[in-house]
């Protein structure tokens, strides 16, 4: 017995519409990982469109670079949240393919200009894991600088 096809969530051209409302900055994974470093006493610039990439927080004085990704539109690879659309495949493929090369290119052009790039992954703050993830983060802008003094 065959299994029926789902119907479609959406009504036609009302995908594109909520596609299009999906935030690029100020996500809620990025609000919380920039209030966690800032009770942490950190102090950063975020989005700063001097930087190839805008990275979502900026510590000049650790000389570090986070940027907060979100599973799907970066192409976390092995990760849950991740998986390619069913439908429309070319367009998915070909646009996601974009951004996770675009991504790499802008990590080693920071990277060569003598910064630390950290990536902090969607599927990193679910609420289970969340606490060591951001407690890592920490540790690892903190630590770094306190190795280079």
């Amino acid at each position: 017995m065959s299994r029926k096809q789902q119907p479609e969530k959406y009504e036609k051209g009302t995908r594109s519409y909520t596609m299009s409302h999906i935030r690029g900055k100020d996500t809620k994974i990025e609000v919380l990982v920039r209030s966690y470093l800032f009770r942490r006493g950190l102090r950063f610039r975020k989005n700063d469109k001097r930087y190839p990439g805008h990275p979502d927080v900026v510590l000049p004085k650790y000389r570090t670079i986070v940027f907060v990704n979100g599973c799907f539109w970066h192409m976390h690879e092995g990760c849950t949240k991740h998986a390619m659309p069913k439908s429309n495949v070319e367009f998915w493929q070909a646009k996601l393919l974009r951004n996770h090369e675009r991504d790499l290119a802008q990590h080693a052009e920071l990277e060569a200009a003598g910064w630390r790039v950290i990536v902090v992954w969607e599927c990193e703050l679910t609420k289970a894991a969340r606490a060591d993830r951001l407690a890592r983060l920490y540790e690892e802008i903190v630590r770094e600088d306190s190795v280079r003094k």
